[in-house]
């Protein structure tokens, strides 16, 4: 049963690693929900009101900065608010529309089309679109870092523990 709790966790640090790069999967949920699948599998003692409360301020954190990194970027760059809608409902889509290049080509495109709607011209737009990439991979590094820390924050806790 043991090594059945430790597949769990892996897989789902694992799905929660990858949902750093990839929008559609938990991302820090997944890391979050492998501590209770420990819990559950061997014991919930280690974990005391400390573990619980850095954790969770972690994932608010995470939730807070991958809309506002993502923003920024968009906002740096001289974007409107229809080109961060424009990035959002990109990087939700484009994964989808083009699978292999959707998550990169999805918000810039977006942001292109929400800076062109408000009116802006092709070069501003332009600009613009580059600047939801940047906020994108911004994004990204952020979430690994952070997602990381979780896992290393578990791992020293139950050393610790």
């Amino acid at each position: 049963m043991d090594v059945i709790g430790w597949i769990l966790i892996v897989a789902l640090f694992a799905t929660g690693m990858a949902g750093a790069v990839v929008p559609i999967l938990p991302g820090s949920l997944a890391i979050y929900a492998a501590f209770f699948v420990y819990g559950w599998f061997f014991s919930f003692e280690p974990f005391g009101w400390w573990f619980w409360s850095f954790q969770t301020i972690i994932v608010i954190v995470l939730f807070v900065a991958d809309y506002a990194v993502s923003a920024w970027g968009v906002k740096k760059y001289g974007g409107s608010k229809a080109s961060v809608v424009g990035s959002t409902i990109g990087i939700m889509i484009g994964p989808f529309v083009i699978p292999a290049f959707g998550l990169i080509i999805g918000p810039f495109a977006g942001a292109v089309l929400g800076e062109l709607i408000h009116g802006s011209d092709v070069v501003r737009a332009l600009k613009v679109g580059w600047g939801s990439l940047v906020g994108l991979f911004t994004s990204t590094v952020v979430k690994i870092l952070l997602q990381g820390a979780m896992i290393v924050i578990f791992i020293v806790w139950l050393i610790a523990h």
